[in-house]
């Protein structure tokens, strides 16, 4: 046999494992520094556990300017008891993203590396977290990762049926279930189009190839298909209680219904109130943002169909069921999102593991096809302690080992760098500022004995950097200051001025927010007498 080259060698190895898996969870913990609740909605997601705990909203919470929170109240649960247990809001705040960034990574190696080998395990744990998409979520204060954990927990559970060929139990329709409830709870019936529409396609193509299979002998019936679809009642039982938590929101919180039915859900779909983006939205970010991982699966297919003279039906013919769910898996939820006009490039982050899984799953195949077991199925190619067999030729394999090296060593300077860049840049430009004024605040007012209160502000994260549940009025302000109920105020260094000529023995104190990029209402001073 003719020994592997250096390439396999390193790639194979245990350092080169512990190293993307060493660089994946740094980049997840650092890719947001400096923290803050200024962008991306983070506050409104933020307040809801904080509201929990400071009011008791333990089911419908608002939003700091006491709008109906839109999102269900489960993430919110996980960092109240967070907040319980650590009494630090910003980990309660950013633990639950990251513990789901681990619980993918974790998951998507063992799945990989159970099925196609060491080498492709390797590349789907690279992909998954050296791309622009997985830090900067891994840390966020949203529901995108613990939902993409949900999401890829289901589509692993039929996977694992699809490849071992049994059929759906009791039991597994009960942990389906229990997933699709959890998911609902975070995010509501978006769960469905990451999933459903990959398991229709899945199920179509299984029973129209059922049809067209001949059977062995006359008489002899047709070889069944395995299922995707783990039956009606767990998608119907799960729904129900979600819309059990709608139907209490319009009962009994005033504007539910208007904001979260119709504003958030109903919109949706419409071009009126959200911002529409066209159909191939999500197409170009995913390539860019997945690169070099995306650039490397579409290569591999573009060259396996190459290989076939471009037979793309014999292509499909000859792919395992477990590869061909991923595929489904993948494309459904990417056609799916994109029919819905609002789009955030964020929120196609779920199908990114399963396309790490059929990353994987090229790379397995095209290792097999270099050693000449093109007419073998996947699952039954038999691997050795690297996740390989005995190498025959040498050249082709050389050659795939080669492309994933250059997009690994791409991807870890690519991500890693630019990761690097944005914490740097964003202490340089003072990117929390807002998060340090808040904190100074809250130590100043601690040590006086102040009571203080804040101006309504545009920056919904103030009033969580300063711990207060509510904005004041400026009228209100100047009422309660004046009656000496008030010693300091928030305010932005727009309205200070005309407030400490209302206010009585009232200045302008030295603390201020200290922002290098000057943007109208960023800037905020605190008033004390």
């Amino acid at each position: 046999m003719i020994e592997a080259g250096s390439t396999q060698t390193i790639l194979s190895s245990k350092r080169a494992l512990w190293f993307v898996a060493g660089l994946t969870i740094l980049l997840f913990a650092i890719a947001n520094l400096p923290w803050q609740l200024d962008d991306y909605d983070q506050a409104k997601q933020a307040f809801t556990s904080f509201q929990m705990i400071k009011e008791g909203r333990w089911f419908y919470q608002q939003t700091p300017h006491e709008h109906v929170a839109t999102k269900p109240p489960l993430v919110g649960w996980i960092s109240a008891g967070l907040f319980a247990v650590t009494r630090s809001w910003d980990t309660a705040w950013r633990l639950p993203s990251f513990l789901a960034a681990i619980a993918i990574v974790m998951l998507l190696f063992r799945a990989a590396t159970s099925a196609y080998g060491t080498i492709p395990s390797l590349m789907a744990l690279g992909a998954f977290g050296l791309n622009l998409l997985s830090p900067r979520l891994a840390t966020l204060v949203r529901t995108d990762m613990p939902l993409a954990l949900l999401i890829f927990l289901i589509g692993l559970l039929i996977w694992q049926k699809i490849r071992s060929e049994t059929e759906w139990g009791l039991r597994d329709q009960v942990y389906i279930f229990a997933l699709l409830t959890v998911a609902m709870l975070i995010k509501g019936p978006i769960v469905y189009a990451f999933l459903l529409p990959g398991i229709a396609l899945f199920e179509w193509r299984g029973r129209v190839g059922a049809l067209r299979r001949p059977p062995k002998a006359f008489g002899a019936a047709r070889r069944p298909y395995q299922s995707a679809w783990p039956g009606w009642w767990p998608w119907i039982a799960s729904l129900a209680v979600f819309l059990f938590w709608v139907i209490g929101g319009i009962l009994f919180t005033p504007g539910f219904f208007d904001q979260v039915v119709m504003r958030e859900f109903v919109a949706r779909f419409g071009e009126t109130i959200h911002r529409p983006q066209p159909l191939y939205f999500y197409l170009p970010h995913l390539l860019h943002k997945f690169a070099p991982w995306s650039v490397l699966i579409m290569g591999i297919a573009v060259f396996d169909l190459a290989s076939r003279r471009w037979r793309i039906g014999a292509a499909f013919r000859e792919m395992s069921p477990g590869t061909f769910w991923l595929l489904c898996w993948s494309l459904g939820g990417l056609l799916a999102m994109s029919l819905i006009p609002s789009k955030r490039v964020d929120r196609i982050f779920p199908i990114v593991p399963p396309l790490c899984l059929l990353l994987a799953a090229q790379i397995a195949k095209r290792n097999s096809c270099s050693h000449g077991s093109v007419s073998r199925p996947l699952e039954s190619v038999d691997f050795n302690s690297t996740g390989y067999a005995p190498v025959a030729i040498e050249k082709p394999a050389t050659r795939i080992y080669r492309w994933i090296a250059a997009a690994l060593l791409l991807a870890i300077i690519f991500t890693g760098g630019y990761t690097i860049s944005k914490v740097f840049s964003g202490y340089r430009d003072h990117r929390n500022a807002l998060a340090v004024f808040g904190r100074s605040v809250r130590h100043e007012a601690e040590v006086r004995g102040w009571r203080y209160e804040v101006i309504s502000a545009k920056d919904e994260g103030l009033l969580l950097y300063v711990l207060r549940t509510h904005f004041i009025e400026p009228d209100r302000a100047v009422i309660e200051w004046n009656r000496g109920n008030l010693d300091a105020l928030v305010a932005s260094t727009e309205k200070a001025p005309a407030l400490v000529g209302e206010l009585r023995n009232a200045s302008l104190s030295s603390l201020k927010s200290n922002e290098k990029k000057k943007e109208q209402g960023r800037d905020y001073v605190l008033i004390t007498r």
